[in-house]
């Protein structure tokens, strides 16, 4: 299946290895790879749904696909998910997010942040958990890694990292990620970070509080910046507030933080029926004391919850996946990113979110040709 803007399907998963038995193959490894992301694109959420849709649809499939033995049983799909490589899987995504995105703008916020998938655990191991790396402003993901379980997030971070182009770009990643070698990955991937800064950076922490502390006594003895911005939506007002400084002396160990130059505290005043709550959260940065430029930085970063999170839990299912053959959750979980890009991609402005999206896709083989580059 070809597509056009630099986008061939297919000649990315070829390079993805079939790791049946030569001898028992009755279904092309890229024509089952092809279907599967039409499946999901149109709605399919479990191995079930892709067999049932494939099926009905084996006529407009064949314009474009060899399917010579037509469509395999949701069994053999979800087989030759368990056991394709997911290393090669991820490494096929992000060859064709290469191909169809360009270059990261300078100042490009990308979110670095995990999501576990619930149900896709046995009683002998652990759900899935997938760390992702997702372009806020354009909201497509980049690329993912998996862990074997949430702590684990330290160690994949730095490879995940060392895949994606990032020069230029700024890295925003929550408190489990604030490490000093996760700091020095995106300092050589060319980009700048903000790394939010908890009790899991215990010391630098304290030092953090006693110093705002100390500013909020009298702010105008302390050089800062400062940016403010007001929310109002369905009955909550918000007001964020944040302050900018640049006294890396007065922080626990500044220099195990490479190119360190700021630090930050967002306050939050949520005003919610009536009832008002208050919130500060401390930051780190190698960008300089700039506070708009910094608050919106930390401000895009909840977009991989709302965008990416969000999105896969309610419009594709996640939490509800119980693919726990092999490999089967990961790889689903890397298509269902594959088809969260390709909506997002669509060049023509329409109505409706991303489920009504799917929905236009399961009713219209003009609008799936034109998302996939056929038309």
């Amino acid at each position: 299946m070809e597509t056009g803007n630099q986008l061939r399907l297919a000649d990315v998963f070829v390079t993805i290895t079939d790791p049946r038995q030569a001898g028992k193959v009755e279904h092309d490894l890229v024509d089952l790879l092809v279907v599967a992301v039409n499946a999901v694109l149109v709605g399919a959420d479990t191995f079930v749904e892709i067999e049932l849709w494939a099926k009905e649809r084996l006529d407009w499939l064949r314009g474009y696909l060899r399917l010579e033995n037509g469509i395999p049983s949701h069994d053999t799909f979800g087989r030759l998910f368990g056991l394709i490589n997911p290393d090669e899987f991820e490494a096929a995504f992000q060859r064709w997010v290469g191909a169809i995105l360009p270059a990261l703008g300078p100042d490009t916020v990308v979110a670095i942040d995990g999501k576990t998938s619930r149900r896709s655990g046995k009683v002998d191991a652990t759900p899935l958990h997938l760390v992702s790396a997702f372009a806020a402003g354009a909201g497509l993901v980049l690329g993912q890694r998996a862990t074997a379980e949430k702590s684990n997030e330290k160690t994949a971070i730095p490879e995940l990292l060392a895949t994606l182009a990032l020069d230029g770009c700024i890295v925003t990643i929550d408190a489990m990620g604030t490490q000093a070698n996760i700091a020095q990955a995106i300092r050589d991937r060319g980009a700048d970070y903000i790394l939010a800064i908890k009790d899991n950076q215990p010391t630098l922490a304290e030092s953090m509080r006693d110093f705002v502390a100390r500013f909020k006594a009298a702010p105008e003895r302390t050089p800062h910046g400062v940016a403010e911005s007001v929310e109002k939506d369905h009955g909550r007002l918000e007001t964020r507030r944040c302050f900018t400084f640049d006294q890396l002396d007065c922080l626990a160990k500044p220099e195990q933080w490479p190119d360190l130059k700021s630090f930050a505290v967002i306050e939050s005043e949520r005003c919610i029926n009536g009832e008002t709550s208050f919130e500060q959260r401390f930051y780190i940065s190698s960008l300089p004391a700039d506070a708009a430029r910094l608050a919106k930085a930390v401000r895009a970063h909840w977009a991989v919850e709302n965008s990416l999170h969000w999105c896969m839990d309610v419009v594709f299912a996640d939490d509800q996946m119980r693919a726990r053959t092999g490999h089967a959750a990961h790889n689903l979980a890397v298509l269902k990113h594959i088809t969260l890009n390709l909506i997002r991609l669509d060049p023509i402005k329409r109505k409706g979110g991303i489920k009504a999206r799917r929905l236009i896709a399961a009713t219209s083989d003009l609008y799936r040709a034109q998302l996939l580059g056929l038309a």
